[in-house]
């Protein structure tokens, strides 16, 4: 899932590095958990009603380098067969920036429809996140170790895995693989499609900001939609009593009694160092909101009430209250989100919602290739202004990481908006979502189906069935099973010739 860490200002400790083959080679040779050749083995596991095998597979290191070929780590992936049936599809999920295990959890749409279609479920792990780490507990020791981690590898890795699979299991042989994903998972199952089509026939690309980078589209359309979400869930209210907290805030920390101030109004855990802390969270708190608005209670980054921004924003109902009764107010708002339940005691501003996402390993990723610029006017959203600046964005990286960022290497690689060789992608977006501004929305390309759920927030789609779900993404759920059904179709068509 791409949370709102990729639109906060990079705070880098000076991490210099060199990166040679060889020092690779001798690291990799003294990992202690991960042998040169992996095996495969499986176990029963169960989760939130979900029942599923975890398997490992000996994942090539490096697709792109022959000289180390030879050298392989234990790709972690799921597999349910409950419902396959012979000559039956299977459903493939790209795993995004976080445990496979979580996402195979979240994603109950798949679940819902394998009987539908008979097909077996197989959730992959990304490379560097959940328990698919190349060098164990070094995985995120430096750019050395990370030098391994793109998009490029991990899709290489699904086409590998999917080679693998058809041997390991014969009654998938024959069969037709389609992709799922949702958010970066959804960018690399519509990447997966482009880059290796003979691997998969299509793929649902949910909420996949595929045009979120550097010249591609407006900078400010991100916070825009946020600010949106919240003007028509809680009103103008809510949302100039946001914009107006953030000058608030950090005026209150410049003083010592300010910060206790803060320290008690919010009920922090910690003493408050440093106020600017303290309105990355707020603002990243904002932002998860907007994308999990979701109609039903749902626990994906926290435990949330139906339309969670409804909640949040009915402390906020009086915008001209100012001073520390706006910061009350902000603090009460924000326990809607972090402590809605009450069952915490204070509140942590050095932890994220969910430890199931990999922000190491985003950031890293972030500093070489997913470079998405984000920026705030503070006039036609919530917050202050702000202006991404490239050159700083990549100079923090280069003295955290010491690698250069490649500004223009996504749009090189994927074709950026030339979309008209690809063929068999839904992408499907959520108004509600801010990165539905950077999706896309529609094609001239007769291959390709665009959807916009008018109710729908991230990946609304993906999730399982619900009885509160909006005529919106039941009609999009219709249009992913009208094109997978398409797609089988069209792969036992050819399989004939």
């Amino acid at each position: 899932m791409l949370t709102s860490r990729l639109a906060v200002a990079l705070l880098f400790a000076v991490l210099a590095q060199a990166s040679t083959v060889a020092y690779a080679q001798q690291m990799f040779k003294s990992s202690p958990r991960l042998p040169r050749f992996a095996t495969s083995k499986t176990s029963k596991v169960q989760e939130s009603g979900y029942t599923y095998k975890t398997k490992y597979f000996a994942q090539t290191l490096d697709h792109f380098n022959f000289c180390v070929e030879d050298m392989h780590f234990q790709q972690r992936y799921l597999v349910n067969d409950d419902h396959f049936r012979p000559g039956g599809p299977v459903f493939f999920y790209t795993g995004n920036e976080g445990d496979i295990a979580w996402f195979c959890n979240n994603t109950g749409f798949m679940w819902d429809i394998a009987d539908e279609f008979g097909a077996m479920l197989l959730f992959a792990e990304h490379r560097y996140y959940g328990e698919s780490l190349p060098f164990g507990k070094d995985s995120y020791k430096d750019a050395v170790h990370l030098g391994f981690l793109s998009s490029e590898q991990a899709l290489a890795d699904f086409a590998t895995l999917i080679d693998f699979v058809k041997k390991d299991m014969p009654e998938v042989k024959n069969s037709v693989f389609i992709a799922f994903g949702g958010s970066y998972g959804g960018m690399l199952s519509a990447w997966f499609r482009m880059k290796y089509p003979a691997s998969i026939q299509g793929a649902i690309a949910a909420s996949a900001p595929i045009l979120a980078f550097p010249g591609m589209a407006d900078a400010e359309e991100f916070y825009k939609i946020t600010t949106r979400d919240f003007f028509e869930a809680g009103g103008s209210e809510c949302t100039q009593s946001i914009r107006k907290s953030w000058d608030v805030i950090i005026d209150a920390g410049q003083t010592a009694s300010g910060r206790q101030f803060l320290e008690q109004a919010f009920r922090l855990c910690k003493p408050l160092d440093e106020v600017y802390k303290l309105s990355w969270w707020l603002s990243a708190a904002w932002v998860n909101l907007a994308m999990v608005d979701y109609p039903y209670p749902a626990n994906f980054l926290e435990d949330l009430p139906g339309w969670p921004i409804k909640k949040v924003c009915a402390p906020l109902h009086d915008s001209s209250v100012t001073g520390h009764q706006l910061i009350v107010n902000i603090a009460e708002a924000a326990r809607q989100y972090f402590n809605y339940t009450g069952k915490s005691e204070c509140l942590d501003i050095n932890m994220q919602a969910t430890g199931n996402l990999g922000d190491s390993g985003w950031d890293f990723q972030a500093c070489t290739e997913m470079a998405m610029p984000l920026s705030m006017d503070g006039v036609h959203d919530m917050w202050q202004p702000y202006e991404f600046d490239f050159e700083a964005f990549a100079k923090g990286c280069k003295d955290q990481w010491g690698v250069t960022t490649r500004k223009t290497w996504v749009q090189s690689s994927y074709g950026a908006k030339n979309l008209d060789g690809v063929s068999n992608i839904v992408f499907s977006n959520g108004r509600l979502d801010p990165w539905s501004g950077y999706g896309v929305l529609n094609t001239t390309n007769p291959s390709l189906v665009t959807v916009m759920i008018k109710d729908g927030a991230h990946h609304l789609d993906l999730r399982k069935a619900n009885l509160l779900d909006p005529k919106s993404v039941l009609d999009a759920r219709a249009v992913h099973r009208e094109n997978i059904a398409k797609w089988i179709e069209q792969y036992a068509k050819r399989m004939q010739n």
